[in-house]
């Protein structure tokens, strides 16, 4: 498997970007998003994604150079409207609002709305712990599971990121509501391999480990089964809510996934407690999670976003590790 140089990487997609037409700022932006997707080790929405992306933007489908824009607002609660621009920009700058809030109020919260898909959830959860701030984000999607109780595709997969500060490397939920989401199973599908668990379910109606069988059945196993279900349709009914956008019933209305909804929010726990009291408070959890027993000797317990960081130091280290066909689609751009 090649590696790359992290700012090699970060250099090539922003070339690549700039020869089809994304502008600055947006090119920089995106081309960097891209490579720390990859760098950290989120394979499925680094460089898998990254022709899609491609291919998107020369379809016309989305407008490369909107601005996203404040339509209204309460107080720390704001809604805006991405005018179908690049969803990694609108995610961006929504969340970079929202911190802005926060840094005034205490907390804030920005509802976007006629926005694209915006990559990797994660990214803009450690844009707000960057900051100082506990971020909290989510969108949805078109529906891409069956809610608990079907088999008919009915729900967003609508992942859901909480983000936590602390300066040697934050706290980083990244979930989908399904037990792996779609681009970790389209990953470990091109890779021939099986997953650690049941997903989903195959094209007989059973529980299967088969990551080809659950996307050829489109009925991936919601996390905590009917839990996750219902947390996906009161994500879905948040989002729309508060952006003053579409639910995803709408969205599949159209065809294709297009102008989804999204929240945004950031809460400024470092002017509350001190950088000091945020440090010891959470190095104090990590702490005690570490003394628990494991159940296999020599791996210990590990914090949520602990093997993002891990994979991230070693990326920096010895380069950023591209699978064969991303390196070869890469040259060929």
């Amino acid at each position: 498997m090649p590696r790359l140089p992290f700012p090699e990487l970060v250099r090539e997609l922003h070339r690549i970007l700039l020869k089809h037409g994304l502008p600055e700022p947006r090119a920089a932006l995106v081309a960097r998003l891209f490579a720390e997707n990859q760098r950290d080790g989120v394979v499925s929405h680094g460089l898998n994604r990254f022709p899609g992306f491609i291919a998107l933007l020369q379809s016309g489908r989305i407008d490369p150079g909107a601005e996203p824009e404040r339509v209204g607002g309460l107080g720390a609660l704001e809604q805006w409207d991405g005018r179908m621009g690049v969803g990694l920009w609108n995610a961006h700058v929504a969340m970079d609002r929202a911190v802005a809030l926060a840094q005034t109020h205490g907390l804030g919260c920005v509802g976007l709305r006629n926005t694209n898909h915006w990559m990797r959830a994660g990214a803009y959860g450690l844009q707000a712990a960057e900051a100082g701030c506990i971020g909290i984000c989510w969108t949805n999607t078109i529906p891409l599971m069956p809610p608990w109780g079907s088999a008919e595709v009915g729900v967003g997969n609508n992942p859901l990121v909480i983000a936590v500060p602390r300066r040697d490397g934050p706290l980083l939920l990244d979930m989908a509501m399904s037990q792996f989401a779609n681009g970790k199973l389209e990953v470990l599908k091109r890779q021939g391999r099986e997953l650690p668990l049941a997903g989903g379910f195959d094209r007989t109606g059973n529980l299967s480990r088969d990551p080809g069988e659950i996307l050829a059945s489109r009925r991936p196993l919601p996390i905590g089964y009917w839990k996750g279900s219902a947390l996906a349709v009161v994500l879905d009914a948040a989002a729309a809510l508060v952006s003053g956008g579409q639910a995803s019933h709408q969205i599949a209305a159209q065809g294709t996934e297009y102008a989804v909804s999204q929240v945004f929010m950031a809460l400024n726990v470092t002017a509350l407690a001190g950088a000091d009291g945020v440090e010891a408070t959470v190095d104090a959890i990590i702490d005690h999670l570490h003394t628990v027993t494991p159940l296999v000797a020599g791996e210990a317990v590990r914090y949520p976003g602990e093997g993002m960081l891990r994979t991230r130091r070693e990326s920096l280290e010895l380069g950023v590790p591209l699978e064969e066909r991303q390196w070869a689609d890469l040259r060929a751009m």
